[in-house]
């Protein structure tokens, strides 16, 4: 009876942790932010529809949906667009990463991801219509001056020599999105140092290839390193399936897999 018991517990993952994971080691300590055009004059109606909803417990909320805790940090202001002119008419360009699940990526031909609801929601306040636009993270300032998107707003790490020559817009940054390494709780990889040797799963995006590059060492130690085109859903699944020992992602990911 207690060998069945076992093996109970073990095809249903040990219970509710049985498919967490746990960060062995941070590669990379990077936020994400908003970018608009300098002096663009749709960015007020977003930012305080954004801190409206703030204000309203909505944002909070799509925090504890995505993340399974509140991990969003937005300013706050009740009745923001209050202070503002009726907003105009507005088909929102929304650039996104689509590389950064769980914050933008593509699901069943559609965009979606927190960044993409959450603009959904500031879109419905503001009686805009969303069309999400795929860019690359290093082509933000190209993106928003060649009128292809309104913002870049998902999943978007800027640059911050741009940032320090006041290339474009800053609102944020909003969520810490670090690298990490993370291998499931209970396994027997429970720190950085039992990484050697073992198999690690990670994305084929040059973002991931240049941390993993940040520590030779810690890649010298590592065994096989296979590089998944699927992206984090496919390197989690991977993982999950035992087919390999830890994943190379992102802070972000690791709470939306530990929630769900």
């Amino acid at each position: 009876m207690l060998l069945v018991l076992c093996t109970v517990f073990l095809l249903t993952g040990c219970g509710d942790g049985g498919y967490k994971v746990k960060s062995l080691v941070t590669l990379v300590e990077q936020e994400y932010s908003i970018a608009f055009r300098n002096d663009d004059g749709l960015s007020p109606y977003v930012i305080a529809a954004i801190e409206e909803l703030n204000a309203e417990g909505k944002i909070d909320e799509l925090s504890r949906k995505w993340f399974g805790k509140e991990i969003i940090r937005f300013g706050k202001k009740e009745n923001a667009l209050s202070e503002l002119p009726e907003p105009p008419e507005h088909n929102f360009l929304l650039g996104v990463d689509i590389n950064s699940f769980p914050m933008a990526y593509m699901d069943n031909g559609n965009y979606w991801g927190f960044d993409v609801e959450l603009a959904d929601c500031v879109c419905e306040k503001l009686g805009w219509t969303r069309q999400a636009i795929a860019i690359e993270k290093e082509n933000v300032y190209v993106e928003l001056y060649s009128g292809n998107i309104d913002c870049a707003w998902g999943g978007i790490v800027l640059d911050q020599s741009e940032l320090d020559k006041g290339s474009y817009t800053q609102y944020g940054p909003y969520v810490d999105n670090d690298i990490i390494i993370v291998a499931r709780e209970g396994s027997r990889v429970w720190n950085s140092l039992r990484l050697s040797g073992r198999n690690m799963a990670m994305c084929t995006t040059p973002e991931a290839m240049a941390a993993l590059d940040s520590d030779p060492k810690l890649k010298k130690r590592l065994g096989q390193i296979t590089r998944l085109a699927g992206g984090t859903i496919e390197c989690f699944s991977y993982l999950y399936a035992g087919n390999c020992d830890a994943v190379l992602t992102d802070s972000t990911a690791m709470h939306y897999y530990n929630s769900h």
